[in-house]
């Protein structure tokens, strides 16, 4: 095998795993196409110690620190498939080489698929938000909007209102049930039902909604639960078992995060729901150190 071990995604679950290995003075290689989930953002907040920071910076500051380790290499490229072989896996890359590792590790992420609303996606990571604990406090007291996006909407509501006035956006949606309108109501949460025709604002910011009958809702932060998909489809290639997450599908790991599929492994979005990305740096831990010790036991186990 070239290396012990393979990372699939060099963002914050990728970067943790190869990190643990490499300590473990095991030869590791990251192989990452570049487009991590939270690159819409300006920053990332509730991250220990790097609260504020922006995500692509914390990501070339880790991987910088990560090629300080001699038993590590980084590839910028994408994975494009990946197979079984005698004593591991081979993974092909989209620029024609085949690299081999007797484990793998998958963190490739998610791409969230956002509404087609006209000034929406130019808006996300921005005044367009998913995660409260994330961006939330950034935006607090000012008027807020949950897009109802699938039946949890009206709960994500009823959580955003800790963070402001809040109105759930149905556009043209279906009505919460008699019991959600009265929790909706005692959180002071209002219900706007007009379709949403588009969002408005200077650049990035966001001021207001057009709704469909010629209303202008002012707001100046809109939260949704995107769908999402994964960046990759090696985790079926390999059979590992998918789940069906509360967004999208997700890869089924267990504590140790390890798939279904012996030697795999996979951490972050990818893996887990809800996300965050010091919940993927964890998860990253987890993965590399159960990896670390597989390669320790499993050989004095046979």
């Amino acid at each position: 095998m070239q290396h012990d071990a393979l990372v699939i995604g060099g963002s914050f679950a990728g970067l943790s795993a190869a990190m643990h290995i490499a300590r473990a003075r095991r030869s590791v290689c990251v192989v990452d196409a570049g487009a991590p989930r939270n690159r819409f953002a300006d920053a990332s907040h509730g991250f220990f110690g790097q609260d504020g920071n922006e995500p692509l910076s914390m990501i070339a500051g880790a991987r910088a620190q990560l090629e300080l380790y001699p038993t590590v290499r980084t590839v910028e490229g994408a994975a494009t498939g990946a197979s079984p072989i005698t004593g591991g896996f081979a993974v092909s890359l989209a620029s024609g080489e085949t690299l081999t590792a007797a484990k793998l590790v998958l963190a490739f992420g998610i791409s969230d698929v956002l509404p087609e609303v006209p000034g929406l996606a130019e808006r996300w990571g921005k005044s367009v938000l998913h995660c409260p604990y994330c961006h939330g406090f950034e935006y607090g007291g000012q008027r807020l909007g949950v897009l109802q996006t699938m039946p949890m909407s009206a709960h994500q509501a009823l959580l955003i209102a800790d963070w402001g006035p809040t109105t759930l956006y149905l556009s043209g949606g279906d009505m919460p049930d008699a019991e959600m309108q009265a929790k909706l109501a005692r959180r002071g949460v209002a219900i706007e039902p007009a379709p949403i025709v588009a969002l408005r604002g200077n650049g990035t910011a966001l001021s207001s909604l057009l709704l469909a009958d010629g209303r202008e809702a002012r707001i100046e932060a809109l939260y949704l639960a995107p769908r999402s998909r994964l960046n990759s489809s090696i985790a079926e290639q390999l059979g590992c078992a998918l789940d069906d997450g509360p967004f999208g599908p997700v890869i089924r790991t267990d504590a140790a995060k390890l798939t279904t599929v012996p030697g795999v492994y996979a951490a972050g979005d990818a893996a887990r729901a809800p996300h965050n990305a010091s919940w993927a740096a964890a998860d990253g831990v987890t993965a590399g150190v159960s990896l670390h010790q597989s390669l320790v036991f499993e050989p004095l186990a046979a």
